[in-house]
């Protein structure tokens, strides 16, 4: 800390985290060295304020047909800057002119799901997520790109033929899914 002319028997504490108690001690100092420091002051908590920091690691995808679904990791308490905290989701496809904006009052939360029939499978959406509380609305995310759910996939496999092993087995064999927009991304398959 700053070193206070021994004249001087006030100081102002600046660039403090709003909405978080502090409590402070002084430290006497000469030329011989430093003394003891004094009792601690009171608990002080200072005011609140409009969070700064964006959510970080913005992503999602994933979910059920007709699904967007949106991850964040969630702002730590020391960072929300007062009460009545929560986080502002804004969407849109990508492309569109106009966001929907979306509200969620949870401190702990880390996802949004907009369900709507409307959505088509595996499409691009532009994603930000921000702060707000009591103080106002904060800081927002950079963009992120995320993909709506996908759907079961609508084409069967083809080229299907069996081979006889053995007594007991049987080799089945199928040419792959290429990935389409129409198919997803095949994980498996079940024979």
């Amino acid at each position: 800390p700053e070193v206070i002319n021994g004249r001087t028997h006030k100081a102002t504490v600046v660039e403090l985290s709003p909405w978080v108690e502090y409590e402070f001690r002084v430290v006497a100092s000469n030329s011989v060295g430093i003394g003891e420091p004094s009792r601690p002051s009171a608990l002080l908590k200072t005011k609140a304020a409009v969070p700064v920091v964006a959510p970080t690691n913005i992503s999602g995808g994933g979910g059920s047909r007709s699904e967007l679904v949106i991850t964040w990791e969630p702002v730590s308490e020391e960072l929300q800057n007062g009460e009545g905290f929560g986080y502002i989701i804004m969407f849109r496809p990508l492309g569109s002119a106009t966001w929907t904006k979306a509200a969620v009052a949870s401190v702990e939360s880390s996802q949004y799901v907009y369900r709507n029939e409307s959505i088509r499978p595996l499409s691009p959406f532009e994603v930000k997520v921000g702060v707000y509380n009591n103080e106002g609305e904060g800081t927002l995310s950079s963009i992120s790109i995320i993909y709506s759910g996908e759907d079961e996939p609508q084409i069967a496999p083809v080229g299907v033929s069996a081979l006889s092993v053995s007594a007991a087995e049987v080799e089945v064999s199928w040419q792959p899914l290429a990935w389409n927009r129409h198919t997803g991304r095949v994980l498996g398959y079940e024979v």
